[in-house]
């Protein structure tokens, strides 16, 4: 039985600034990628949190059926997230434990629907530590900033 995999990076210009994720989606059986697809967007003016929780959504709300799926990311700050913040987010109504609004809770709110439907495994790697995938995932979210970086002027 084939595993799933989606190394998933976000990249920003500034902070906020121009932004863009990346998704590198992967089937593995015994060690042989079996297929491959790839998957990039971005925005005019976010920031790289933002960049880093929509290359998760769009990885899972690129999938068709429920699916069991392990999601790598270099973001502390997803992976910690969703794994060990969001219960109390949930429970306190979308507010931190210093009663202040969660940052991003729309997206935050929209990952948590779209992991609902599988059975996800969150994995962190260190970026920019030559992990081929993760370079790889840094390269698409690099290229889904691209159309909204401006032209440097001569």
């Amino acid at each position: 039985m084939a595993e799933l995999f989606a190394y998933t990076d976000g990249a920003c210009s500034g902070n906020p600034g121009p932004g863009g994720w990346g998704v590198l989606l992967r089937a593995v059986e015994n060690g042989r990628i079996l297929r491959e697809r790839e998957l990039s967007g971005g925005e005019a003016a976010t920031t790289n949190n933002r960049m880093e929780l929509m290359a998760a959504i769009s990885a899972l709300e690129s999938l068709t059926r429920p699916s069991a799926i392990t999601i790598v990311t270099d973001s502390a700050y997803v992976k910690d997230g969703v794994t060990k913040w969001i219960h109390g987010w949930k429970r306190n109504g979308w507010k931190t434990a210093a009663k202040k609004p969660v940052k991003n809770a729309e997206l935050w709110q929209r990952l948590d629907d779209a992991q609902a439907r599988h059975d996800v495994r969150w994995e962190w790697v260190r970026g920019h530590a030559g992990h081929p995938e993760n370079e790889r995932a840094d390269e698409l979210a690099r290229a889904g900033m691209a159309p909204f970086k401006p032209e440097p002027s001569s």
